[in-house]
């Protein structure tokens, strides 16, 4: 497939305030348009793990994004530039996945200029420690800031109300 013409091409890329580069909007996006597909390497869970162990890394600086039990896509090898979508706690796109492929949608109006985000939610495994908490901390500034990257935490209904349990892996995505 040919690629699209820079014009057809919602967003661009530079740099951002909130975390290194960003993608912009640069033409006012309808609620609901398909911005772009989440490109890279399709591997294994495993593979991942392999390639970036977060306890080692200086910072956590990936680009994976977890479509399946299997799957895991890494856009740092042939990825494009949905990569450079960064989180909010409050965003104004999200990431669908359809049939193991992730897209991201437009979930409000957006204005040419303005920041594209979605809700990164790193799944968690009820293993997160205060460390875990600081190196997936989240710069978003937004008034519905939950202070990290991992999702929110769901509340387990087993348990005293004011009790919460956590949930799976790293990776981006289901």
């Amino acid at each position: 497939m040919p690629p699209r013409p820079a014009a057809a091409v919602p967003f661009i890329v530079r740099r951002s305030a909130v975390a290194g580069r960003g993608a912009f909007a640069r033409r006012d996006i309808k609620k609901g348009e398909r911005l772009i597909e989440y490109l890279g390497e399709r591997i294994s869970h495993a593979t991942a793990d392999a390639r970036y162990e977060d306890e080692t890394m200086r910072s956590h600086h990936t680009f994976l994004f977890s479509v399946s039990r299997r799957t895991v896509i890494d856009a740092s090898v042939g990825g494009n530039d949905a990569r450079f979508i960064n989180h909010s706690c409050d965003p104004n796109c999200e990431a669908v996945i359809e049939r193991s492929r992730v897209f991201i949608y437009a979930r409000r109006p957006i204005a040419a200029g303005e920041e594209l985000f979605y809700d990164y939610a790193y799944e968690r495994d009820g293993t997160e420690t205060s460390e875990d908490e600081a190196r997936y901390a989240c710069r978003c500034g937004t008034a519905r800031c939950r202070g990290t990257i991992l999702a929110p935490r769901k509340p387990d209904h087993r348990l005293p109300h004011h009790a919460v349990a956590r949930h799976t892996d790293k990776h981006r995505g289901a």
